[in-house]
């Protein structure tokens, strides 16, 4: 399930390959407007292909300014301006 909030977009990718994921990832970036961060949902248990392909390919996105790693090892928050 997918929430949209004016400031943070949350994107659950659990059960997804990398491309699903980053295509999911990159249909949010086109629709974020406003927002300021998306947070990629993704899991750790399973593996961290999801993990590490997300960290990887949006750190050199152009419309993330960063990636914050908080301290759930399934969720990365993607940076779109500074709040």
């Amino acid at each position: 399930m997918n929430t949209f909030t004016a400031a943070v977009i949350e994107l659950d990718v659990h059960g997804m390959t990398l491309t699903q994921a980053c295509t999911a990832i990159d249909a949010a970036l086109r629709r974020a407007g406003g927002a300021y961060r998306i947070r990629v949902i993704h899991g750790y248990h399973g593996g961290t292909v999801l993990r590490d392909g997300i960290r990887r390919r949006y750190a050199a996105n152009t419309r993330v300014r960063r990636i914050e790693l908080g301290l759930n090892q399934g969720e990365t928050d993607l940076i779109l301006r500074e709040f």
